[in-house]
């Protein structure tokens, strides 16, 4: 009897060693939805080099992502689409690294190539008749939407377009909804339209810089990382990877600038 315990507590002990390595180093990285397809490759890339580490990554609105953290959501990294939203989370006193500005992003238009849309006007497209339904992110917390609009308001044509606007939670879900034929077409990310999938399925005009903010996106490594050592270096592993030239390398494939 005393043969078998001692071989069930070897076991045991076994068991919890492996299962401690299984789950060591696991994070969850709160992204904003332009870097969707970015960061996919990222991952790929750092889970390779870094075999022990496990990323799990969220992808939504700048805004949201901020709002949940306030509310004690379990993210150890935050990558805002508007720099703003670390900020703030650094004043109140929820972060645990410096802020990092790792891209500036940029927005235009885009429509499906089966749509028959000429896109060469740029943003006056949205006056076009055919043009019934124009998709474009939330303002009230998604930095693209609030870019989109601020572009038409540029141009004065957001309260004549106003009726048209089909409003998306997050920059992802607004190009879904040309994708599917909800809308004609959308303001979108550029980084979005870079992607394979998109430049095979639309067309896109990107918007000239004068007629939005730049769009500051920054990161910060969130107080939750502490809880354990393992999470901690981790984080910090994931958190130095993405300033690396890898990273930047892509981030510039996709449409990113990645200067300071």
């Amino acid at each position: 009897m005393e043969v078998v315990l001692k071989k069930f507590v070897g076991i045991l002990f076994l068991f919890t060693i492996v299962f401690k390595q299984v789950f060591a180093g696991q994070i969850i990285v709160y992204a904003a939805s332009d870097l969707v397809y970015s960061f996919g490759e990222i991952k790929k890339i750092y889970e390779k080099q870094n075999p022990q580490d496990k990323i799990r990554i969220i992808f939504g609105s700048s805004g949201k992502g901020y709002h949940q953290i306030l509310k004690g959501a379990p993210y150890d990294i935050f990558f805002s689409a508007n720099i703003k939203y670390v900020e703030l989370l650094k004043e109140k006193g929820l972060t645990k690294s410096k802020i990092i500005l790792y891209a500036k992003g940029k927005i235009g238009i885009w429509s499906r190539k089966d749509s028959g849309i000429d896109l060469s006007k740029g943003i006056y497209v949205v006056l076009n008749p055919e043009v019934k339904k124009i998709a474009i992110a939330n303002w009230e917390h998604a930095p693209y939407g609030q870019a989109a609009k601020e572009c038409l308001e540029y141009f004065n044509l957001f309260k004549k377009i106003k009726k048209k606007l089909v409003i998306g939670e997050n920059i992802s879900q607004t190009a879904q909804f040309v994708e599917i034929g909800a809308a004609d077409v959308g303001f979108i990310a550029y980084s979005l339209a870079k992607s394979d999938k998109l430049q095979n399925e639309g067309n896109f005009y990107l918007l000239p810089q004068k007629c939005y903010k730049t769009i500051k996106q920054g990161a910060v490594i969130l107080k939750h990382a502490t809880l354990n050592k393992e999470r901690y270096n981790t984080a910090l592993r994931f958190f130095r990877f993405i300033k690396s030239k890898d990273c930047k390398k892509i981030m510039k494939k996709y449409g990113f600038s990645t200067d300071e």
